[in-house]
């Protein structure tokens, strides 16, 4: 026997029944738990995006590892060639937020457990990690209120001057920072990073100065992603 067919021999070795049964079961569980899943995420989670239309990706995820580690688990071959496919994927979808990551994460880690066929470990890990995030949600309490990048312009002539719209911010807001201001021949413009209580205090904050400085133009922007 040469060297070829003794690797042939031992790559053909590695094959194992998958237990039929067992499999559809952990199949239907994934698809239980990632829904569920789902339902935390749309309840407990803190995205400004569509929650609900996210986290129904959660099964697909799930279904999808958990099929491909049943599979390539019972054999070696088949395990290398996932490695060697996986090399020329990318994957250009960009995850706005950390905490989508994170639940992308228990999707993946969902498949991944029952995939391996651990099943007890796998319930235990996610009965464990939802009670964590419902016990986060409920400690943080109330949501803390909207952080925005406010811009405000208006030409030089009629505008108010920056000591006027920094007050009239002030008495609205809960932490004020001015970022930059510009001033020309004809405009001047001053931008601010402004943390308010609530939805409510921004909309207040609007209508002052839709009425006292109706000359200022306001445009607000969340501040996430913008360097402190």
């Amino acid at each position: 026997m040469n060297k070829n067919e003794s690797l042939l021999q031992f790559f053909s070795a590695q094959s194992a029944e998958i237990p039929y049964g067992l499999f559809l079961i952990n199949f239907v569980l994934a698809a239980v738990l990632a829904h569920l899943l789902g339902r935390l995420y749309a309840r407990f989670g803190h995205s400004l995006s569509n929650r609900e239309m996210f986290g129904r990706n959660f099964m697909v995820l799930s279904m999808t590892t958990m099929l491909i580690i049943t599979i390539v688990k019972s054999s070696l071959a088949l395990s290398l060639g996932l490695v060697g496919a996986l090399s020329i994927i990318r994957f250009r979808t960009a995850v706005k937020e950390p905490e989508e990551l994170g639940y992308l994460f228990i999707c993946i880690a969902i498949g991944l457990g029952l995939g391996a066929q651990q099943t007890v470990i796998t319930i235990v890990a996610f009965v464990i990690l939802s009670a964590l995030i419902a016990l986060n949600r409920m400690v943080r309490g109330r949501e803390p209120g909207p952080s925005l990048y406010l811009t405000l312009s208006a030409p030089r002539d009629r505008s108010p001057g920056l000591a006027a719209w920094t007050a009239a911010l002030q008495r609205h807001t809960r932490d004020l920072r001015l970022r930059r201001f510009d001033e020309t021949d004809s405009h001047q413009e001053a931008s601010y990073q402004a943390a308010f209580p609530d939805l409510r205090t921004v909309e207040t904050c609007l209508e002052e100065f839709r009425t006292r400085h109706a000359d200022t133009r306001v445009r607000l922007m969340d501040d996430r992603g913008i360097g402190t």
